[in-house]
């Protein structure tokens, strides 16, 4: 009998491991449907909850830090959307102290891959896109609600804020992972600059003292991912030390953060050691 015609599978490309592992992951988050929809249900009222501190908030102040509730949806919806999604895309990267303590992490030294392109792609949390889901709905509402100047300068801000808003997280959450090399156990503390600098990204930084300025302006600059935005839409002067103009510097506080993350990544992966198993 005459062999069958070979046909050749196809290599691949560099990325197809990762996909691979992504896919697994979110097959496996699928079959179990009942405690699926639990999860998705806990992250939308997650983002409810969030949501209705800054309502409250704004239906006893009618302004704060020069914005009405209007301005303040447009504030949460740009840094929630950010947040979010990049916790969808790096949030895992908090599980990397028990991968440590288990001795796993070793496991993915032997793979021929970066260690940090292997964290990032071995999970992705599809639950998460449920409080993704109400930050972006708010975001609808204030692009709706707010009298903005439609045009090409507006929809180029609008798309760079919210991809520098996601690469800026993002490296918050490398971030905090790099300085667990050496913590182990301090997601306390790291957790502070990455849901900490969420939570100060939703508020006016003009509210701030200049001391406050300084560290989410520059040093933690979560005020690029939406506040600075807000106010260059609105057409609002800003704060001294803020001006509205620095939100076209979105990109460049994100590769700050992103370099400051590389180094430590780089920092923590030298002192390990292992897990000593």
């Amino acid at each position: 009998m005459a062999e069958p015609p070979y046909t050749p599978v196809p290599a691949g490309t560099w990325f197809t491991p990762y996909a691979a592992v992504l896919r697994s992951r979110m097959r496996a988050q699928r079959s179990y449907r009942l405690s699926f929809a639990s999860e998705v249900f806990s992250a939308f009222l997650i983002g409810i909850v969030e949501f209705a501190e800054v309502w409250v908030i704004y239906h006893n102040v009618r302004m704060l830090g020069g914005l009405d509730l209007d301005g303040a949806l447009l504030l949460f919806g740009l840094s929630n959307s950010g947040f979010a999604l990049a916790q969808v895309l790096f949030g895992h990267l908090d599980s990397l102290p028990t991968l440590i303590r288990l001795g796993v992490l070793d496991a993915y030294h032997l793979r021929p891959q970066p260690l940090l392109l292997q964290l990032i792609t071995s999970d992705i949390s599809l639950r998460r896109f449920a409080r993704a889901s109400v930050a972006i709905i708010v975001l609808g509402l204030g692009l709706v609600r707010n009298d903005l100047d439609w045009g090409p300068q507006t929809l180029a801000l609008l798309v760079t804020t919210l991809l520098s808003g996601i690469a800026l997280f993002g490296g918050l959450f490398v971030c905090a992972a790099g300085a667990q090399f050496y913590l182990i156990d301090g997601a306390e503390l790291t957790n502070s600059f990455t849901y900490g600098g969420s939570f100060a990204a939703m508020q006016p930084a003009s509210v701030f003292p200049t001391s406050l300025q300084l560290v989410f302006g520059f040093a933690i600059p979560v005020a690029f991912t939406a506040y600075l935005p807000t106010i260059a839409l609105l057409h609002l002067p800003g704060p001294p030390l803020l001006p509205s103009w620095l939100a076209w510097c979105a990109p460049l506080a994100a590769l700050w953060v992103w370099l400051l993350a590389l180094g430590l990544w780089r920092l923590g992966t030298r002192h390990y050691q292992g897990g000593g198993g």
